[in-house]
């Protein structure tokens, strides 16, 4: 049986992506799901400017956050899912309490930009469009909240076997890059990691009842080295100004 293919170098360079803005001792370190590079790289880099505290944000899967937190990664702030919080305030690698909605991102679909739009309005075009396409890609089941719930879409739908061999399994990073490249068909990922990728265009989101919306919240880590700089930074997060910014990059507001 065929199986699909691996994608890592070649999604965003690395597993893990980070954001640094003047790195030192005194940074403010934070785990985030990759769901909200875009939203929060903006928000940082205005935080920054207008208090000159220094934010220091590694991205990845969320698969991959809680291993390397099950490891004792060492950070002063969490952005997770919320069902990925969940599991991370359980075992103690959140300081309790602390935690609070960000946003709220839909899973959707990428073509190319330029290439006809799919239909993907309804369930049966939705399997249509999936059935005709060459290939797709989207990430790894065991890595990202997208990939996982993607994954069983397919199995709902009874196509899993016959999308296996046109599948890509990205690692991390902006999965719909091949998409944007003319590589790849299409993607699928939370819509605000589609948003971002020039080259790429959003068809849509999935359709009911194959839709998904997922709850992304902060939190103080319990092994945190700087928990004032990371509140002073969640206040700004609730601020309105740094709301208007999730909003514009993809997110609904909690």
């Amino acid at each position: 049986m065929n199986t699909p293919l691996k994608l890592a170098a070649r999604l965003g360079g690395v597993l893990l992506a980070t954001l640094t803005l003047h790195a030192g001792a005194a940074d403010l370190r934070i785990y985030s799901a990759g769901a909200a590079q875009s939203a929060l790289n903006e928000a940082a880099a205005r935080y920054e400017q207008s208090t000159g505290r220094h934010v220091v944000i590694e991205y990845a899967p969320v698969g991959t956050l809680l291993r390397r937190l099950s490891q004792g990664a060492q950070q002063d702030a969490i952005i997770l899912s919320a069902e990925a919080m969940a599991e991370a305030e359980t075992k103690g690698w959140t300081v309790p309490g602390s935690s609070f909605a960000l946003g709220i991102v839909a899973v959707g679909i990428a073509v190319k930009e330029g290439a006809a739009m799919s239909d993907i309005s309804t369930p049966d075009t939705l399997r249509q469009t999936l059935l005709a396409a060459r290939s797709i890609v989207y990430v790894a089941p065991d890595k990202g909240t997208s990939g996982k719930h993607f994954a069983e879409v397919l199995q709902r739908m009874g196509i899993a076997d016959q999308m296996q061999a046109k599948t890509i399994l990205a690692e991390g990073g902006y999965a719909v890059e091949p998409v944007a490249r003319g590589e790849v068909e299409l993607g699928v990922q939370q819509i605000t990691e589609i948003l971002p990728v020039k080259g790429a265009k959003l068809a849509g989101p999935l359709p009911a009842p194959y839709g998904k919306t997922t709850v992304y919240a902060a939190a103080l880590s319990a092994n945190a080295n700087n928990p004032d700089l990371a509140r002073e930074f969640f206040n700004y997060l609730r601020s309105a100004s740094a709301r208007a910014i999730f909003v514009a990059k993809g997110f609904q507001l909690p």
